[in-house]
């Protein structure tokens, strides 16, 4: 049914239909209508539910609308020429009739809607039309049935493989970029930890004279190189516990050496005894005894064992380092 606002005049609809046509084959209605310049013609399209009283009514007629996704949807033209709007709507339809032969068809009214500026539609209905449908072959003698067509490519957008291979790209480089800068982390230049602090001298020496009391060269009768290695272990304690080349000085140069150290050794008279009995055997070609080789040991460890500082009671303040005075403010006495 038609539907127009009060006192609006109803436009003039042009139509044009073919009178003739194949059964499935799409017909075409074209409407022309003049309207408005703020007007719409069909502004929500031209469809109709499959269980619609107007898709039924269209089906008993003979007639469908084809898949609009398909190319043959509604299509309006707009035009504007010397102040005047006129607008041309193409519907399709496909004509089916219920049985084969050559059929006379009418096209039922069909609505055409248009947008008012208001908001307000206004509803035109076409004039019916008659149309004579005949088979496709019935201008052909005998007609046989022809094959499938060959099939046709079709080609879809694989959206979800489109959006993997995306993220699976950008995933693969961020993955690139965090391997270099860690691989570059981890190469960076780290500081050396410090080394360990040193034994005291003190142990080593004592480990020392324990191992030289378990090598058994005196057992062999080999007394010298006893008494030479106990010498050189008293040697290179004094020189690091006092702070000289023990193994390089003289007996006289470690004298002075242990004279200029202050606060005085406990046991400089010691050291010299020592010093002095081991150059006659390293010198003079004495050969010690097994007993005098037993005490060469046991002088080294008092020599040690006192001179190692006393430990620090708590909260008292740090002995002071033992520091040795001038050369010119100490008298050589082997001079």
């Amino acid at each position: 049914m038609e539907k127009l606002p009060n006192g609006k005049a109803r436009p003039t609809l042009s139509e044009t239909f073919p009178t003739r046509g194949l059964s499935g084959h799409a017909l075409a209605l074209v409407v022309s209508l003049p309207h408005g310049a703020a007007e719409t013609v069909l502004p929500t399209g031209f469809r109709f539910q499959a269980d619609s009283a107007e898709a039924k009514t269209l089906k008993e007629a003979g007639f469908i609308l084809p898949n609009p996704e398909g190319g043959a949807g509604p299509k309006v033209e707009r035009k504007e020429e010397a102040g005047a709007v006129k607008s041309t709507v193409r519907l399709s339809f496909v004509s089916l009739p219920k049985e084969p032969g050559r059929h006379e068809l009418t096209l039922p009214p069909l609505p055409i809607t248009v947008a008012r500026a208001s908001g307000d539609l206004i509803t035109l209905c076409t004039q019916p039309h008659r149309i004579v449908i005949e088979d496709p072959t019935s201008s052909t003698p005998n007609p046989k049935p022809k094959p499938n067509p060959p099939p046709r490519s079709q080609r879809e957008e694989w959206t979800f493989l489109k959006q993997a291979v995306g993220v699976g790209a950008i995933a693969l480089l961020v993955g690139a970029l965090l391997a270099f800068f860690i691989g570059r982390w981890l190469k960076r230049p780290r500081p050396v930890p410090p080394p360990p602090p040193p034994r005291p001298p003190w142990e080593v020496a004592l480990e020392a004279l324990h191992d030289l009391r378990h090598a058994g060269l005196t057992h062999e009768g080999r007394f010298a190189e006893h008494f030479d290695r106990v010498s050189d272990i008293v040697r290179r304690y004094l020189g690091d516990r006092y702070g000289f080349d023990g193994l390089e000085c003289t007996t006289r140069e470690m004298l002075f050496e242990l004279r200029r150290t202050t606060p005085r050794i406990p046991v400089l008279d010691e050291c010299e005894r020592f010093l002095r009995q081991a150059d006659l055997v390293k010198f003079a070609r004495l050969t010690p005894t097994e007993p005098e080789c037993t005490a060469a040991v046991a002088d080294a460890a008092l020599i040690i064992e006192r001179t190692v500082p006393a430990p620090p009671l708590p909260g008292a303040p740090v002995p002071a380092t033992p520091v040795r005075a001038e050369e010119n403010d100490t008298e050589d006495k082997d001079g």
